[in-house]
């Protein structure tokens, strides 16, 4: 095999990582399925005060990119003022496992890495409420 070829075995693996990264990967899109995963429906502005580091371009742009990957549903109400909710997709509800072992991959990490166990026990609860 030429160097830089990869065969059908080895492209399929790296394909479907790239694939489900083009998905989910990104600052906002873990954040904003794992937050409709707690609340099962959310409105815009509840989402907008969940990610709370998110400017309102930049909210809108993920949950369209998010809509267009059938991750999540948007269901608009025909009234003044508008009324949106989003939700889940069954596909969308597919990914809060891998999600869930993220945190729980992430909260032992940043445990052991970044706190010593006493300063860690201070800020323990806000950690969790970010996550959970």
């Amino acid at each position: 095999m030429a160097r830089g070829s990869l065969s059908i075995q080895t492209e399929y693996p790296i394909f479907s990582v790239d694939y489900a990264f083009q998905r989910i990967g990104g600052k906002y899109k873990g954040r904003i399925l794992w937050a409709l995963s707690k609340h099962l429906v959310l409105r815009y502005g509840e989402l907008n005060r969940e990610m709370s580091d998110i400017n309102t371009k930049m909210l809108t742009q993920t949950l369209k990119e998010l809509e267009t990957d059938n991750l999540i549903h948007r269901k608009m109400y025909p009234q003044v003022p508008p009324k949106v909710e989003y939700s889940l997709t069954e596909t969308g509800k597919e990914l809060i496992l891998f999600i869930q072992y993220s945190v729980d991959w992430g909260y032992k990490k940043w445990q052991m890495t970044h706190w010593n166990n006493f300063h860690f026990q201070e800020h323990k609860t806000a950690f969790l409420f970010f996550f959970m």
